[in-house]
């Protein structure tokens, strides 16, 4: 007979003494259970002791968190988080070198649990690390010439507790001088100083910049970006990552006004990377471009470049582009004569036209001479140009882009322009439009305006090339209109599938993220209106091919085989393991556990992990273990019950579409929040959400429901079908069955074998 689900068998420890078996009663108060512990061991005073859970979290086990103990479990006997936190408390205060920097250490450790952190605040334990920080290690200042190690380590763990305490939540960020604030800028502003306290200043920094407006003001004036610029020129990417963090928090956080900064400055003379410095407060124009630095220094270093560093370069591309979004919106006033002069200025470079004197010709032949050069320019009111750019957007941020190509690319704009302006069979490429419409769609593909996804990594490295990235992008694809205009021969009413297919050319360019802006221009080579129509055939023939009855009969008939050959695909994914994130409200404080499915795919394997693997964790160090047939159901998304906490990650969309649970038993459940990265499976690349979700749908023996399923059923059914058919090759397949033949009026033809 099973054991009742209200006990669960654990084993105990103590210091000094063998472990203790013992058995749970979850119906029993959790104090009652703790002293049964301690008499046990003949211990008084049971309310100064507490349950850890024995693994290397150390989390202490309270009334909320008991459910989660599991037979099999391996907990700890030990001082009660209060009696810890008083200790602590007053270990720091120590006058003995060595023995404060061994409580700072057990403190920074100890912080992780929310349980400990409570009660260390409640003895305003806040207030008395942040005095530490301010002045409390001055007097060991003097001593860092001869005990430097031991001065970076005694702040860096100062740092690592006050980072850990204030990651849940408990605290309000508004609450810190200005004297705390500065210290910690020191500690950036340094240009020598220990890699760890720099890790933790720049990531306390960005947390002040992001949860206070007022400590935004604050921090901008301590920090300027030509301080913070060369700590992305060092070698470490942990370092780099903050650094970027911080630059980016600081722009999310900056005034509207400063944001349209952008405006306020000529298009033609502001440098993207301009922004962060006037982001910070700081007037200095950097002497090298950031994104120099960024492609030379983290990009194309010799290390990979994580999760973490991929999704800051990814806000800060977004942070970037979304400098246009002022310009983007702006409509341009017909009136206004400063306005007018760039669109001049345009017809001067393509017609080498001198400015007339007033009095030459009659105000009416200007006025012709005037509308035959806007209509050769291709503008859509020959009259008065300026009316082709109130709409938005994309507004002025269009005008910018042809006037940037005509001075930058003079050579390309002038034969552009004559090229089409000279053509009678109208087959002409209005390049005014062309260029309107082509900036529209640059800000579509590149979403210009909308806020960075909390879990993407999609960042271009050819955008970081380049000072001026999106303008010779424009400069790219204008070139490319131009080309595949022509190819197409289109004429004015096929304006529109020019456009569809010149972002199909660019869409299938970027998936392939090119290095460099040449790279980029040279895959839109391989990329012709020629080469469109044929990739766009072979995708309608791999649609269209099969669809005669016996094919699709055939079809049907294989389909199980293949459904199953997916579903050992997932599985044997599953038994490789997957590391996941314990997803808290600072992305880079994230906790780490594992879950691999045994080979005989009867159990599941997990436990919690220190730090993301490199590689897979075997079997026998995962602690704790769910029968496959102990699960009930698997939900995902909002039906998730990590998903229906109170505020539960801000119900982010995000972090929604990667949530997933396995139920068991009553009210027991298995959360899991998948990696936003691909795995591998065999040679091809799948979403880590997509391999669980269908790989446990796969156990319990229900449907797979994928797009990645049915992306792998289509492709697989569809070259097995080649396969199979290659002797039919040109031979017209019936829709019919041929008809039976009578039977014969003797069987003379019979031979008898006997």
């Amino acid at each position: 007979m099973p054991p009742p689900a209200d006990i669960v068998k654990v084993a105990i420890e103590w210091p000094g003494a063998f472990p203790k078996l013992m058995e749970i009663d979850q119906k029993k108060p959790l104090s009652a259970i703790i002293k049964e512990v301690c008499e046990g061991w003949s211990l008084g005073n049971h309310e100064n002791f507490a349950l850890q859970n024995g693994d290397s979290t150390n989390f202490y086990i309270t009334e909320k968190n008991r459910n989660d103990i599991k037979n099999g479990s391996i907990l700890r006997l030990t001082t009660s988080p209060s009696q810890t936190a008083a200790q602590l408390h007053e270990r720091i205060q120590s006058s003995s070198m060595d023995a404060k920097l061994e409580a700072l250490k057990d403190l920074a450790n100890a912080s992780r649990d929310i349980t400990f952190a409570q009660e260390f605040i409640n003895l305003d334990g806040i207030s008395l690390l942040t005095q530490m920080v301010e002045s409390g290690t001055e007097r060991y200042q003097k001593l860092q010439k001869i005990m430097k190690p031991c001065f970076g380590d005694l702040l860096s763990f100062t740092l690592t507790a006050f980072v850990e305490l204030m990651d849940h939540g408990i605290v309000s960020w508004d609450t810190f001088s200005v004297a705390f604030i500065k210290k910690i800028a020191s500690y950036v502003n340094k240009s020598a100083m220990d890699t760890a306290v720099l890790q933790r200043s720049l990531a306390i920094l960005e947390s002040m910049v992001l949860n206070s407006q007022d400590l935004y003001q604050k921090v901008a004036q301590e920090i300027t970006i030509g301080q913070l610029i060369p700590h992305l020129q060092g070698t470490d990417q942990d370092v780099q990552t903050y650094t970027i963090a911080v630059i980016n928090a600081l722009f999310l956080k900056a005034p509207e006004e400063k944001r349209q900064v952008r405006s306020l400055y000529s298009i033609h003379t502001l440098y993207s990377t301009h922004f962060v410095c006037i982001m910070a407060g700081s007037t200095e124009q950097l002497s090298a471009g950031a994104h120099l630095i960024i492609i030379h220094n983290v990009i194309r270093s010799n290390k990979p470049i994580n999760d973490e560093m991929a999704h800051q370069l990814y806000v800060l591309q977004v942070l970037t582009f979304n400098l246009l979004e002022d310009r983007m919106m702006t409509k341009m006033d017909p009136q206004d004569q400063a306005q007018r002069d760039i669109i001049f200025e345009l017809r001067r470079i393509a017609f080498d036209v001198e400015c007339e004197p007033n009095n030459s010709g009659s105000i009416e032949k200007r006025k012709s001479m005037y509308t035959r050069d806007y209509k050769k320019l291709g503008f859509i009111n020959h009259v008065n140009p300026a009316v082709d750019f109130t709409q938005i957007p994309p507004g002025m941020l269009a005008l910018d882009n042809m006037l940037y190509f005509a001075r930058h690319h003079q050579d390309a704009y002038i034969r552009i322009v004559l090229e089409n302006s000279s053509r009678e069979d109208k087959h002409e490429c209005p390049f005014g439009r062309s260029s309107i419409e082509l900036t529209k769609m640059l800000c579509e593909i590149l979403k210009v305006g909308e806020l960075p996804s909390e879990n993407c990594h999609d960042f271009h490295p050819m955008f970081f090339t380049h000072d001026r990235s999106f303008e010779e992008f424009f400069c790219i694809c204008i070139q490319l209109l131009n080309k595949t205009w022509k190819e197409m021969r289109a004429t004015s009413e096929d304006f529109n599938k020019v456009m569809q297919v010149v972002r199909e050319q660019i869409m299938r360019a970027l998936t392939l993220k090119p290095n460099s802006l040449d790279q980029f221009k040279s895959r839109l080579q391989n990329l012709s209106y020629t080469e469109i129509l044929k990739i766009r055939q072979s995708e309608r023939m791999n649609q269209e091919d099969f669809q005669s009855r016996p094919i699709m009969e055939l079809r049907e008939k294989i389909q199980p085989e293949i459904m199953e050959l997916i579903k050992q695909q997932r599985l044997n994914r599953l038994c490789e393991g997957t590391c996941f994130r314990k997803i808290s409200s600072r992305r880079r404080q994230d906790k780490f556990w594992y879950c691999r499915l045994s080979p005989n795919h009867k159990v599941l394997h997990y436990g919690d992990l220190e730090e993301s693997p490199q590689g897979e964790v075997p079997h026998d160090s995962l602690q704790d273990k769910l029968p496959v047939a102990d699960i009930k159901a698997v939900v995902t998304g909002k039906d998730c019950p990590h998903m229906k906490e109170k505020g539960a990650l801000k119900q982010n969309k995000e972090v929604l579409e990667l949530a997933f649970s396995v139920l068991y038993e009553s009210d027991e459940y298995l959360n899991f929040i998948a990696p936003d990265n691909f795995v591998h499976v065999g040679m091809l690349l799948y979403c880590s959400y997509c391999v669980w979700t269908d790989g446990l749908n796969a156990l319990l023996g229900k449907e797979m429901t994928s797009d990645y399923t049915k992306s792998d059923m289509d492709t697989l059914l569809s070259m097995e079908m080649k396969l199979r058919l290659l002797d039919l090759e040109n031979i017209q397949i019936p829709e019919a069955p041929p008809p039976i033949p009578k039977e014969p009026s003797n069987y003379d033809f019979v031979y008898d074998c006997n």
